[in-house]
């Protein structure tokens, strides 16, 4: 089984590399500046991912014109949303848990870089339905 397969471990590897990027540059940058940093740093450790997946969303039988993006999808098991907020809301996570439930996934990041100490802008979104 390779070290990589699991929703949890890539959850806890892309957490560690975003507070070691955090410390790095802190607050304050862009989305792309983190997200390219997350690609290097992934990258690094040979973990597959896929950055800006636009999506298509239906209603009943209809496709609405307009998609929702994801911003990092980790492993093809986890996604990682990062918004630039002052601060983590209900909607923020509600937003997240439909995006894995629309995917299928169990477990979703929310990583907010903009914020002093990381370890307050990170939200864990876990699916609990089964598949």
């Amino acid at each position: 089984m390779d070290i990589h397969s699991n929703e949890e471990t890539l959850a806890h590897l892309t957490i560690g590399k975003a507070i070691e990027i955090h410390k790095q540059l802190g607050p304050g940058l862009t989305k792309s500046n983190y997200l390219e940093c997350l690609e290097y740093e992934l990258g690094m450790e040979g973990i597959d991912f896929q950055i800006g997946i636009e999506k298509q969303i239906s209603y009943k039988n209809i496709i609405l014109k307009d998609t929702y993006s994801i911003d990092l999808i980790v492993g093809n098991q986890l996604i990682v949303d990062i918004p630039m907020i002052q601060e983590v809301s209900e909607i923020d996570i509600q937003r997240v848990l439909k995006i894995i439930r629309l995917n299928e996934f169990k477990l979703g990041l929310i990583i907010n870089f903009n914020t002093a100490l990381l370890k307050n802008g990170i939200r864990r979104v876990s699916n609990n339905k089964p598949f």
